[in-house]
């Protein structure tokens, strides 16, 4: 299900994003050309264009002339670190300064993460 909050073009990469992080497209794999997620999304086969060279650009992605689209070699793990960057910044900064606000302590921070974690 693609994001209806940002971009479609964003939402279709970060799509490919997810199944390179969860194993479904392997690093040197193909991925789906633009024809085809256009017809499984149901979008303009210009907008699944634009995702796919997105991830291209971010180099995540490489194009094989005639071939197709595959997931770069090491694609995985740069996808997971950009992201734990992201996270960070958009969750953890934000969690700690609430935190504070709160007078939580860093170790009771810490024991909630844990109990909510176990659940």
């Amino acid at each position: 299900m693609l994001d209806d909050s940002k971009p479609l073009f964003v939402a279709v990469a970060e799509q490919i994003e997810d199944g390179i992080l969860d194993g479904t497209y392997a690093e040197d794999g193909p991925v789906p050309s633009t024809n085809e997620l256009a017809a499984f999304l149901r979008i303009n086969p210009a907008t699944a264009g634009k995702g796919l060279g997105l991830l291209v650009d971010a180099e995540v992605l490489i194009k094989r002339r005639g071939i197709g689209m595959f997931v770069a070699p090491g694609a995985r793990e740069a996808l997971r670190q950009r992201r734990r960057l992201a996270f960070e910044d958009q969750y953890i900064a934000p969690l700690l300064r609430e935190a504070e606000q709160l007078g939580i302590s860093p170790d009771d921070l810490a024991r909630m993460i844990t109990k909510e974690f176990a659940r």
